[in-house]
């Protein structure tokens, strides 16, 4: 039966905390190294083989992460000093129990004769390209990049992040500010549309009165949120799907994998958080200028007093439209955000494949911010809002 055999080690003592995290386990010719924890720290060490590990041609040793929460680009360099004498020695190492990220690049650094059976190595770097996202329905895909999104989401809020903060803030500045003119511009001339076609129809009955009322909770409520939704979709969103995209094709992504970055981490998140931010402040913008745009009309071609449309507007207000509005424009923030990175990360490694998704990435984005229009818009009536 295997056993635990005692660490034996020249280095200094491990403290209580590395030897809960990596031990050796075994007998005879049939050895593992269990690794668990998180290894992310500076400072990590790994314990000597056991003094009854032989090391020689005929000795196995497996490697077990099924434990192991996170860890760095420092851990594959100490993983490689720890097995590097042993492959040397003639003994035949398992990568298979290693992370995907890990296991070409032990497979490729440690001597090629001894680590591991012959076809060992192959599997490992064979390995990703047989995962090809081809094979994979598009539903799935969806569900796996939200998945890893949502945990990436989580390690955030645990404060054991990869994110940096300049990528946040660089990509506020991108996609927040610099959209701004275009929103403005699409909001005004909708709002323009609004308020001279609903004032058509009121002059009939007299009402001009209240057209404030139906630009107010037209353009705040649903139109502010929507116009940003189709810009964010045609701006952020095909930028974000040919940036990820080409670094794909280029194989950055592949090469921050190796190295123990998470893409989703380091390109997704960061993206995502921004347009959660500039989303709500986009639209608040919108909506003024659709709502200044609805005066100009009223006092200039049906006058209206100003005042009173003011009024109007303020009694409009009261209300949930506003707080609905921008939770809308939230939510089509965040689609676009989704539908651009998970495009991007999915394309293919040529030049048709990157504008593919990057045409992709607009459809799939105006798509669901449509089906989400729809499913709030019930959801808000339902709860009276």
């Amino acid at each position: 039966m295997p056993q635990t055999l005692p660490f034996t080690s020249a280095a200094p003592p491990a403290t209580a905390a590395a030897t809960s995290r990596a031990r050796w386990e075994g007998e005879g010719r049939q050895w593992r190294l269990v690794l668990a924890g998180d290894w992310a720290g500076e400072g990590d060490s790994l314990p000597a083989p056991p003094a009854a590990l032989t090391v020689a041609p005929g000795t196995q040793v497996a490697l077990d992460t099924s434990g192991l929460s996170h860890w760095r680009p420092p851990f594959a360099a100490l993983l490689w000093q720890a097995l590097a004498p042993l492959a040397r020695g003639g003994v035949a190492l398992e990568l298979s129990g290693l992370p995907a990220a890990l296991r070409p690049l032990l497979a490729l650094s440690l001597p090629p004769s001894t680590a591991a059976p012959a076809s060992a190595p192959a599997k490992a770097v064979a390995a990703p390209a047989a995962a090809s996202p081809t094979a994979v329905p598009e539903w799935r895909r969806t569900i796996e990049f939200v998945g890893d999104l949502l945990a990436a989401l989580g390690r955030l809020l645990r404060g054991r992040t990869a994110m940096r903060r300049s990528d946040w803030l660089w990509q506020i500045e991108q996609t927040g500010p610099r959209s701004l003119p275009i929103v403005l511009l699409v909001s005004a001339l909708v709002g323009l549309i609004v308020a001279y076609m609903g004032a058509q129809q009121l002059q009939r009955f007299g009402a001009q009165s209240f057209i404030a009322n139906l630009v107010t909770i037209g353009v705040v409520r649903e139109i502010a949120a929507l116009v940003v939704g189709i810009v964010l979709a045609g701006r952020v969103g095909a930028a974000f799907a040919a940036q990820i995209g080409s670094m794909r094709a280029g194989e950055e992504i592949d090469a921050l994998t190796t190295l123990g970055v998470d893409p989703v981490e380091h390109l997704v998140l960061p993206r995502m958080l921004a347009l959660l931010v500039t989303g709500p402040l986009l639209t608040l913008c919108a909506a003024v200028a659709g709502l200044g745009v609805g005066l100009a009309v009223a006092v200039g071609l049906y006058d209206v007093p100003p005042m009173a449309y003011l009024a109007t507007t303020r009694e409009a207000l009261a209300g949930w439209d506003l707080a609905v509005g921008l939770i809308k424009g939230s939510v089509y923030a965040v689609l676009v955000a989704l539908a651009g990175c998970r495009q991007g990360l999915n394309a293919g490694r040529s030049a048709q494949a990157v504008g593919e998704a990057t045409t992709a990435a607009v459809v799939q984005a105006i798509v669901w911010m449509v089906v989400a229009a729809s499913l709030l818009t019930v959801i808000f009536q339902r709860l009276g809002l």
